[in-house]
């Protein structure tokens, strides 16, 4: 099974400030704030939701095909996902912007002063996906994710024009998003992903029922942080899976889509939908033990020990014949 990611690739530099903001600012004097923060630590870790689910895949050995905009700083990052499984012969690098980029100072508060710089993502709407599926032989399902909103709604309309099973992933983008466009985005959707406040808001903007939206998509997968996952779909039972032992929560963020990369990973090796979100579960788990989205190790002896731990030894029989 052929799997396309299409969202965000961005690169974030993390910076540390030992004192506290609030002792640099006068009150009578913010209107003119000119500071600058001497920071002792520095962290630039590679990001970008579409890259971290990629990532993921390509740990699980699902070979997917990462699709969205760059600028001419990504060599060093699409080495690191060539290397570590992940098709990037489809990523668009951009001939006048950079990588997109957050830049983020933290004081000893944990307040925090941060810039996004969106560069290279604007011009994802310029990518085909049939260019895409032309190269790789085809596709049989497409997860559009966060991304340049215009390339989300491409993507979207490519993908029903061209009869492509897509999910729609909206995360980071659901907040500036209007009801018309979300509607656009999850209408007739294979599955929709979103954790448990971006479903009550997808319901808000859209005005549409849980039942009305789940007569529209393929399936619901609604994740539910430490309480695991929860997969709908109109007339058929609902399935539930709960998360593996954490042995230490060092880091939430990328803990999504890890999820998804593990779900993805297991629609592409045809296991139950079940065994995909107790192998996305899994792989979030490892993450969140991990300072970084894309800093874990995947040692499969070890993954496998976890997940029957987890999950009993049928649901790893099943999941080993597939990992190796």
């Amino acid at each position: 099974m052929r799997i396309a990611v299409t969202g965000s690739i961005a690169t974030d530099h993390l910076m540390t400030f030992p004192g506290r903001f609030s002792d640099q600012l006068v009150a009578d004097q913010l209107h003119t704030v000119s500071l600058s923060f001497l920071v002792d630590q520095l962290d630039v870790r590679r990001g970008g939701v579409a890259a971290n689910i990629a990532f993921g895949m390509g740990q699980l050995g699902t070979g997917p095909v990462l699709v969205g905009a760059a600028g001419a700083d990504f060599d060093e990052y699409r080495a690191w996902l060539d290397r570590h499984g992940v098709d990037t012969g489809s990523v668009r690098i951009s001939e006048t912007l950079h990588t997109a980029r957050f830049v983020c100072t933290t004081d000893a508060d944990h307040n925090q002063i941060g810039s996004f710089y969106t560069g290279a993502m604007s011009e994802a709407r310029l990518i085909e996906l049939k260019t895409v599926a032309d190269r790789v032989g085809g596709l049989d399902l497409v997860s559009i994710g966060a991304d340049d909103p215009e390339a989300m709604l491409r993507h979207t309309e490519e993908c029903r024009t061209r009869s492509i099973p897509f999910a729609a992933d909206f995360s980071q983008q659901i907040a500036r998003m209007n009801g018309d466009e979300i509607r656009i985005l999850l209408d007739g959707a294979t599955y929709l992903f979103s954790n448990e406040y971006e479903k009550g808001l997808i319901e808000t903007k859209t005005g549409w029922t849980d039942q009305e939206i789940l007569g529209r998509v393929g399936h619901r997968v609604t994740t539910l942080g430490a309480r695991g996952v929860r997969i709908e779909r109109a007339g058929g039972p609902t399935i539930e899976v709960g998360v593996p032992d954490e042995e230490r929560k060092a880091d939430p963020t990328g803990v999504g889509d890890a999820f998804r990369a593990g779900f993805l990973s297991g629609l592409a090796w045809g296991v139950s939908l079940e065994r995909a979100a107790q192998v996305g579960c899994m792989l979030a788990t490892l993450v969140i033990e991990t300072v970084g989205t894309q800093e874990y190790q995947l040692r499969r002896g070890h993954f496998m020990e976890r997940f029957t731990k987890a999950y009993g030894d049928e649901a790893a029989g099943e999941v080993q014949a597939h990992l190796g």
